[in-house]
């Protein structure tokens, strides 16, 4: 090829290669670092050298031949982005999860995009493929502006995939439509140069005329497309552009980790079990170190959650703007995973640097997790910036409010009215924010004890228990889990900002075993950030009684009775002679009696019809109408109706399989004929066990805080005190615990109900409800189906 051949064969091929880096600039605008963009040019320049290289041969060999090199390239990119973002793993692993996991991760990755293996595989692949499609066609064939589609798609995937992430794309634009408006320009042709000498003279200037024309036909076509898209595109610049991430559900956790409170009184029972070791004591800071695991920022009066949308990062994550009146100390610490399982990462708030793991970060609360779940002997460093409020600032700061902060100021409905006249009590008596959150946690450290093997439960039933329940009952005492979820609903009953945070005390290294796990509440104050309480007691410190500083009200004061003023006579009245008695002509006296007397037991009749038709109606409601877990909730209501019809209430703090246990003995134990002493009534007095999680309707817990399953219906039940020889059967009492059973799955997991199960506790409730009623007495009987106390017990 001469040199004029080889100046006219090679601008279009740059120009190519330009267009497509160009794509690589736009995109690496939402990438840390400029790796992606280099990756992008290097796949422009290999794919188009490789079609120019192969011009010579058949066209069916450029594709395979360029796959080839396209595997080679990507295999050397994938290593240089693993090694960067410091990933362990062989080379095939890093392939085969970055290819089945790219389009994903890339469209969840959190703004700047860490350039690993996942994240630029795409992009890459995409790059290569444009530049041979856009070679293939502008260069072999050529067809420039044809050739220009493959560049120009690129471009505009570039463009929306950045979406409102980054500025408006201008110099890259105008640079992108200049590359092409000069490949257009300069002249070019698929006949090898040689043969132009050839032709003859008259051919050759019908051929230059040719390209002429064609060229200036082309500029012409692209003026006019800008003339007229120009003012369209002008009309959307000030839109904000569609976030295409917004169509990708990023990564999820589990409910464990969803709650991670609910693990702490499992981590208590067992506290010299090892969860993680941690090596490199903080920088500039001494004392004790907390590794957070989770902030939670929602509740809902039965459990608190941490409500986070985790984003696929990288290494460096996104800075938080720290408080103005903090200090920042710099924590780097390397965690080795022992027995912690789930998917939450430990680090010290706020973590800016994470490496050695791949992890999703949740901004607004700080929270890691690593998406592929913590397995023994998982490594990861950690690189913090810890805030340090100035406490002095503390006694005059104020707490936000609006909008911005109405996630961590709601109060869930149906708190307890202890609860809140506590909370009024100590508003009133201490005005300033500060004062409210030191006075509560004073309270909190003054009255109550720290217990290890307390169960799990945060829910406002549990809350009211141990802030009220009797200490001879296990009230008043508890695990930092009621601590710290107390101190913050009471925080926000009393207007104060509040969240709950799970972590570990370590002392900056060392192992760290199940005992150092605890959560603290934090109140959010104005200038200063998220400031940390402690409302547990020292453990040498004795309770005092909360009758001492708090007495409730009672919720039903009887009404006063004014006594009647008694007025002494002072004279004696004159005696009043009897009048001349008279022929009665109304209607006679027995005429009236008997009246009055079918009229009064017509009215009777009356409202016990309407009792017993609207008892029934009640029962209907639960029963057959609304969801399945609607109709086992009312399944449940009707047991325990029964039972309080039954003279045996049960308390609202108690589990559902405890009141499940308790109904099956009183239908067993008790004498047919309910002549018998009857079964005591189930208090907190009577159990050996403590209040269970939830709203009174749940199971006890195990350490990782799952539901216990009831019974299975149809068991052998040995009757205590009885003095039988073998098992007596009694199906229907036993399936209250199936009943039980299916109230926890409501409680934990509503939409793992179907019509079935709802069934099954329609029929369950109805057959236990007619067997207790049996064992009753026969006044107790005859009043069953007319108590009006089922209408009008709070539920």
């Amino acid at each position: 090829m001469t040199a004029r051949g080889v100046l006219r064969a090679v601008p279009l091929p740059l120009v190519l290669v330009g267009m497509i880096g160009l794509a690589g600039v736009v995109l690496g605008r939402v990438y840390a670092g400029d790796l992606l963009t280099r990756l992008v040019l290097g796949a422009a320049v290999g794919s188009v050298l490789v079609s120019v290289a192969a011009r010579r041969l058949r066209s069916w060999l450029v594709a395979p031949l360029s796959v080839l090199a396209l595997a080679g390239y990507a295999a050397v990119a994938l290593r240089v982005a693993a090694q960067r973002a410091e990933l362990p793993g062989g080379l095939g692993r890093i392939v085969v999860d970055a290819a089945g996991n790219g389009v994903a991760r890339l469209l969840t990755a959190m703004i700047p995009v860490e350039p690993t293996p996942d994240t630029v595989l795409v992009p890459l692949v995409a790059a290569w493929l444009a530049g041979l499609a856009g070679a293939e066609v502008a260069v072999r064939a050529g067809r420039v502006l044809l050739g220009y589609l493959p560049p120009t798609l690129l471009y505009a995937g570039a463009v929306y995939v950045v979406g409102p992430n980054a500025g408006p794309a201008l110099w890259p634009t105008l640079a992108f439509a200049g590359l092409a408006a000069l490949g257009l320009a300069v002249p070019g042709g698929t006949a090898p140069p040689e043969t132009d000498g050839e032709l003859p003279a008259g051919t050759r200037a019908a051929l230059r005329t040719t390209r002429t024309v064609t060229t200036a036909a082309g500029l012409a076509v692209v003026v006019g497309l800008v003339a007229l898209l120009a003012p369209v595109v002008a009309g959307q610049v000030d839109d904000r552009p569609v976030d295409p991430r917004r169509y990708v559900e990023p990564p999820r956790v589990e409910t464990l980790d969803e709650n991670p409170l609910i693990r702490i009184s499992g981590w208590a029972l067992h506290p010299e079990r090892k969860l993680l070791e941690v090596s490199g004591p903080a920088s500039g800071a001494g004392g004790e170190v907390r590794l957070r695991l989770a902030v939670l920022s929602d509740y809902d009066g039965v459990t608190w959650r941490v409500g986070a949308t985790y984003r696929n990062a990288g290494r460096v994550l996104p800075a938080v703007e720290p408080a103005a009146g903090s200090r920042l100390d710099t924590v780097r610490q390397e965690i080795t995973v022992a027995d912690l399982s789930g998917r939450l990462l430990p680090a010290v708030a706020t973590p800016r640097e994470v490496g050695g793991a791949r992890v999703a970060y949740d901004p607004s609360t700080g929270t890691l997790i690593h998406p592929e779940g913590l397995t023994p002997g998982l490594r990861y460093t950690v690189t913090s910036v810890r805030e340090r409020p100035e406490f002095n600032l503390l006694a005059t700061a104020d707490v936000p409010a609006g909008g911005a902060v109405a996630r961590v100021l709601r109060v869930a409905d149906g708190a307890p009215d202890p609860m809140r006249r506590l909370a009024n009590q100590l508003a009133e008596e201490n005005g300033a924010p500060y004062a409210r959150a030191a006075a509560i946690e004073q309270f909190l450290a003054e009255h109550y004890r720290v217990v290890a093997d307390a169960p799990s439960g945060h829910a406002y039933p549990n809350l009211n228990f141990f802030l009220f329940g009797p200490r001879n009952a296990g009230g008043q005492r508890g695990t930092s889990e009621q601590f710290a979820a107390a101190f913050a609903v009471l925080g926000r009953l009393t207007g104060l900002p509040t969240r709950v945070v799970v972590g570990f005390r370590t002392p900056g290294s060392g192992p760290v075993r199940a005992a150092d796990a605890f959560a603290w509440p934090e109140v959010l104050f104005d200038g200063l950030g998220w400031v940390p309480f402690d409302p547990l007691p020292r453990p040498d410190d004795d309770p005092r009684p909360v009758e001492e500083d708090f007495r409730p009200t009672p919720e039903d004061p009887p009404p006063s009775e004014v006594p009647e003023p008694t007025v002494e006579p002072t004279v004696t009245p004159p005696a009043v002679a009897a009048s001349p008695r008279r022929e009665s002509t109304g209607t006679p006296v027995g005429l009236l009696v008997g009246g009055g007397s079918g009229a009064l037991l017509l009215l009777v009749a009356a409202v016990l019809a309407a009792l017993v038709a609207a008892r029934r109606a009640l029962t209907r409601r639960r029963l057959d109408r609304g969801d399945p877990a609607h109709r086992i909730a009312g399944a449940w209501r009707e047991v325990t109706d029964a039972l309080r019809l039954a003279g045996q209430p049960v308390g609202g703090d108690l589990a559902a399989t405890e009141v499940a246990a308790h109904a099956r003995r009183l239908v067993v134990d008790r004498p047919p004929t309910g002549d018998g002493a009857a079964t005591p009534a189930l208090t907190p007095e009577t159990r050996t066990a403590r209040p269970g999680p939830g709203t009174g309707a749940t199971g006890p817990r195990s350490e990782t805080g799952a539901t216990s399953p009831g019974l299975e219906t149809g068991t052998a039940h040995l009757g205590p005190g009885t003095g039988a020889t073998g098992p007596t059967v009694v199906p229907t009492a036993s399936s209250v615990e199936e009943l039980a059973a299916l109230v926890n799955q409501v409680t934990f997991a509503p939409d793992g109900t179907d019509d079935g199960a709802a069934t099954r506790a329609g029929r369950i409730a109805t057959d236990y409800v007619r067997e207790l009623r049996a064992a009753q007495p026969r006044w107790r009987r005859l009043l069953w189906s007319v108590h009006p106390g089922p209408l009008r017990w709070r539920r």
